[in-house]
């Protein structure tokens, strides 16, 4: 039985509970179960902070876990990115009241908060710059106004938060995060984990494509296939309707009205768009 590391609390959690279960997995009730064994799929689900579960997977005690880019970066244990799942997207950024710095290379003597400082000393530390790093455990967008720091590094979704605190980002980002699932790096991808990797791509594909189905004519297919080329190939089928034939195809669901027109525009009728509840590719 393969052993999962899942967040136990927040957004993350939230999202990663339902990946798992549009996957085909058992997942808990009730907020307080800690480990949850899903035995007609042969996983073992444990519930752990975000912030343990690099950790976790990447000294073995742990098969394979879901967290983001940042946790496992930040953590600097032995484990290493499978695949992306395609939400709790974010950017690592640096953020200072103005005229503080403008980059990176202003940041030398200077303070910086943050709660990945191991992120932001390896950051600096490639870059050559010589800064103190001060470690807080939560938010530390008050760090600068309390006076225990100069600039902080923080994860930013909207940058709301650090206006409020007379903040402004500066220079490129450290990181960009997003959920991942994560497995110990020198350990063997078994036939299960390699399952569960198919079960969720499968669940990313089918959030990310639609299926879109048209009637078109014949001398117009070849034009149409242009427009929704499928991942492979279109299904092109004969209608009772003579000169006429029908198309289906996956393509991208961010646009798909934007397809919708294109086809129409060239003649096409009939377009229906179905969500794909679940795909392998």
């Amino acid at each position: 039985m393969i052993r999962i590391a899942v967040p136990n609390k927040g957004s993350l959690a939230e999202a990663s509970a339902a990946m798992l279960k549009e996957a085909g997995y058992t997942t808990r009730r009730d907020a307080k179960e800690l480990v949850l064994a899903d035995t007609e799929h042969g996983v073992e689900f444990f519930y752990l902070r975000p912030r343990d579960i690099a950790v976790y997977v990447g000294s073995g005690t742990l098969d394979a876990g879901i967290t983001g880019r940042d946790l496992l970066k930040d953590s600097g244990n032995g484990a290493v990115e499978v695949m992306s799942l395609g939400f709790a997207a974010s950017t690592f950024r640096f953020a200072a009241r103005p005229g503080t710095a403008t980059c990176v290379a202003d940041l030398a003597g200077q303070r910086v908060a943050t709660s990945y400082a191991r992120l932001v000393q390896d950051y600096l530390a490639a870059r050559d710059v010589q800064a103190t790093v001060v470690r807080l455990d939560g938010a530390v967008e008050t760090a600068i106004t309390l006076g225990v720091a100069d600039v902080i590094a923080d994860v930013v979704e909207t940058g709301t938060t650090l206006r409020m605190q007379g903040l402004d980002v500066f220079g490129e980002p450290l990181l960009r995060s997003e959920a991942l699932l994560i497995a110990r790096a020198d350990t063997e991808r078994t036939v299960e984990l390699e399952l569960v990797t198919h079960r969720l791509q499968g669940v990313v594909t089918a959030r990310t494509y639609v299926m879109m189905d048209y009637d078109v004519r014949a001398e117009l297919v070849e034009e149409a296939c242009t427009i929704t080329p499928g991942l492979e190939s279109p299904t092109v089928s004969p209608l009772h309707r003579e000169g006429w034939v029908a198309v289906r195809a996956m393509v991208p669901r961010k646009g798909m009205n934007a397809v919708m027109d294109r086809l129409y525009s060239l003649g096409a009728r009939g377009i229906l768009v179905t969500d794909i509840a679940a795909c392998r590719l």
